[in-house]
């Protein structure tokens, strides 16, 4: 299903705008969180607690899907690391020795980046969307009742 589609099926849901924005906006931002492997099941957890639309914030999370995952994350690992300060972001790595410990080990310089910047553009990007729907739910809105 194409974005477009799922777009018009969020601003189609039979609920308030701000309460269908909200659902989207922390969608994203827990889809861009650096909380791997745990997005949809965060989404899920959040939208029940805060009593948000399931469907429309597990469409915020799937932002960041197997074909966006390595730009957001690529991205965000650089926009932490101009936050820190950093000049020189990537680590040199020995491909010709390396095993899984010394991988994790050469890797490490770019955890705390890849925490900020994913944050930080998990956070822009939910407020992004938020208004984004918002304003899609209620133009939507307004022209459905002018017919």
């Amino acid at each position: 299903m194409a974005l477009r589609d799922k777009i018009r099926q969020v601003v189609g849901v039979k609920d308030s705008p701000r309460k269908i924005a909200i659902s989207f906006g922390l969608g994203v931002f827990i889809g861009i969180s650096p909380i791997l492997g745990l997005h949809t099941v965060l989404g899920i957890l959040v939208a029940w607690i805060c009593r948000l639309n399931k469907f429309v914030t597990l469409v915020g999370v799937y932002v960041t899907n197997p074909w966006t995952i390595v730009p957001i994350y690529t991205f965000a690992t650089w926009l932490g690391g101009r936050i820190l300060g950093m000049e020189h972001i990537l680590p040199e790595i020995d491909w010709h020795n390396a095993g899984i410990m010394d991988l994790i080990r050469d890797l490490e310089p770019i955890l705390l980046p890849f925490i900020v910047g994913s944050v930080f553009l998990g956070f822009v990007s939910g407020i992004a969307g938020y208004l984004v729907i918002y304003h899609s739910v209620v133009r939507q809105r307004r022209l459905g009742n002018n017919k």
